[in-house]
């Protein structure tokens, strides 16, 4: 009998193997039945790695159900194969006489891994995210990371499911797409542990980020407001200026963070800074922030910058002779020696410089109509009703709720149009010159939506740009909620002085709720 098969259940050694029991010489695995070799193999199996395999397998089970998606079944056998029978020879390397290629593929192998475990915790719960402006400060400040949990509405299905896990839409070091578009699934959402509440702190895609020019993806300036201040035709065609124009699907456009407050079906409209909800009066954040001209009576210390994470290029103060005596005449308790500053203030803030008598005078920079805003959402219609930053809305905006019917006409179309052209669809929709609105080529008088729908805005109220310039953020756009700071730096500062923010660290995102 050949002496390399074990006799009378005496196992032979097997150092290239670790987690398995007795392995036969591969020399005669490979000339053995598949079937036989995988019975054998299940009998030599050690009872630790029938646990491993029994706690991957439920878990991958309970994936499943979640995932809704029985297909992915098929997906236990080779876990079964992977942790148990081993005939598909993923470990082909630990048995090579090479050290080296034993070495490098057991970097490889580990590194895959790592990417697979980190490409479904992004995907299916939660992911860490920068804040890369000042639009949600003092409740979140510029240079926090933070991790948002995407279990809390539910996951997203990925609209492009074949992505490098550690790129959201370009690839580190050597540019491109990081993502394929040979496969896309329409938007699914996972069952979630509840709806987006009024005052959430949310994560999304930037709805407007649909077409890009790629020299300007990270700019307040989008595709959509450059074709109007530019022209479509020169934006296209002006790729050294511009950068390339491309289109990126939902899951791949630019992540915006603000507040949500207004909810699918709700009336919004905001009146001297307030928002009212269906006619009723919000509670502003405890940390929101307004522009302001204040005239001070000495400068703003460092130390006071640091205390209440104030941004110096937020601060801008005014030096110019005739622009002072201008100014100051609209600050009544301001002397011919104040420090005029235009920054933005919260109520805390205002509270800590008056008790010190440092700050003699303040007002909001929309009071002054130093606000009036332009190209505000809907376009046409915000500007020519004289709505602002701080006077939004008329008499209520209704936000789009899933199943809502409106009326169509000159009146409803600017404001729903986008909604229903790019976000539901019916791209070949237009309103016509005599006042009849075409979906899908064809009359309409009315149109029932098909997702909900948010007002998204920021706490700093006069420096975010927000559903007030480019509209509603449809669910599909929708990513999670940010839970915890996981670190904040300080960009203004060095790490060796002040430029970790160490009371920042594991503290709530959204301290409001």
């Amino acid at each position: 009998m050949n002496k390399n098969i074990p006799q009378n259940n005496e196992p032979n050694e097997a150092p290239n193997t670790p987690g398995k029991g007795p392995v036969s010489d591969p020399e005669i695995r490979t000339k053995e039945p598949i079937l036989v070799r995988a019975h054998r193999e299940i009998l030599m199996t050690r009872k630790t790695r029938w646990w491993r395999f029994g706690i991957v397998a439920a878990i991958y089970l309970l994936w499943v159900i979640w995932l809704g998606n029985y297909w992915f079944l098929l997906g236990l056998p080779l876990l079964f194969d992977i942790y148990i029978t081993g005939i598909i020879p993923f470990t082909w390397w630990k048995r090579s006489p090479n050290k080296a290629v034993r070495s490098v593929m057991s970097w490889v192998d580990a590194i895959v891994y790592a990417l697979i475990l980190v490409y479904f915790i992004f995907c299916f719960i939660g992911q860490n995210y920068q804040i890369p402006s000042s639009s949600l400060e003092k409740t979140l400040l510029t240079g926090d990371y933070l991790w948002v949990n995407k279990t809390v509405y539910g996951p997203r299905v990925p609209n492009t499911p074949i992505h490098f896990p550690l790129a959201h839409n370009t690839m580190p070091l050597v540019g491109g797409d990081s993502y394929s578009t040979l496969i896309e699934n329409p938007y699914r959402r996972l069952a979630g542990l509840r709806n987006v509440e009024s005052g959430d702190i949310v994560v999304f895609n930037f709805p407007a980020g649909d077409t890009v020019a790629l020299n300007f993806e990270e700019s307040p300036e989008h595709y959509y407001s450059l074709i109007k201040k530019y022209g479509r035709e020169r934006v296209n065609s002006d790729p050294q200026t511009f950068g390339k124009v491309v289109y990126r699907p939902v899951d791949r456009r630019v992540n915006f963070v603000k507040r949500a407050v207004g909810l699918p079906g709700q009336r919004l409209r905001i009146s001297h800074d307030t928002i009212y909800i269906d006619g009723v009066a919000q509670k502003q954040p405890e940390s929101v922030q307004f522009l302001y001209l204040a005239a001070f009576a000495s400068p703003i210390t460092d130390e006071q910058m640091k205390e209440l994470d104030i941004t110096a290029g937020d601060v801008q103060e005014i030096t110019s002779a005739t622009e002072r005596a201008a100014l100051r005449n609209l600050l009544p308790k301001a002397t011919p020696n104040s420090i005029l500053l235009q920054l933005p203030l919260t109520q805390k803030m205002i509270d800590t410089f008056s008790a010190s008598g440092q700050l003699q005078d303040a007002r909001k920079l929309n009071e002054l109509g130093a606000m009036a805003s332009i190209d505000l959402f809907p376009e046409g219609v915000a500007d020519k009703l004289g709505w602002t930053l701080s006077n939004y809305g008329g008499t209520g905006m209704l936000i789009p709720r899933k199943g809502m019917t409106i009326a169509l006409n000159e009146r409803s179309w600017p404001i729903y149009n986008r909604a229903i052209r790019n976000y539901e669809g019916h791209t070949n929709s237009w309103l016509a010159d005599d006042g009849t609105v075409y979906i899908d080529g064809k009359p309409a008088e009315t149109y029932t939506f098909a997702m909900n729908y948010y007002f998204m805005m920021g706490d700093n109220r006069d420096m975010s740009q927000d559903s007030r310039f480019w509209g509603f953020v449809p669910e599909d756009h929708i990513v999670g909620t940010p839970m915890f700071v996981l670190i904040s730096f300080d960009k203004d500062r060095s790490i060796f002085s002040g430029g970790i923010r160490w009371n920042r660290i594991f503290r709530t995102a959204n301290p409001d709720k």
